[in-house]
């Protein structure tokens, strides 16, 4: 059997990294919430303003794009 040596184009690479990242991303989540409390009714400020900024946090991660990818 003779494998052959194929080159990997670099939109293949990319768009396999960029998969890696996302399930990355969504395996990170998943985690990160088994980490904090769920967001209930705040029973004061001070828990108002941690899960405002929990849920402002998560929106913007979620929202990130990985645009510069070293090429190699």
């Amino acid at each position: 059997m003779q494998l052959e040596s194929q080159p990997i184009s670099t939109n293949s690479l990319r768009e396999d990294l960029s998969d890696y990242v996302a399930h990355l991303q969504l395996h990170m989540t998943l985690q990160a919430r088994n980490l904090v409390p769920t967001l209930t009714h705040a029973v004061d400020s001070r828990q108002e303003l941690l899960q405002q900024t929990q849920a402002t946090f998560e929106k913007h991660v979620s929202r990130q794009t990985y645009v510069n990818v070293p090429q190699g």
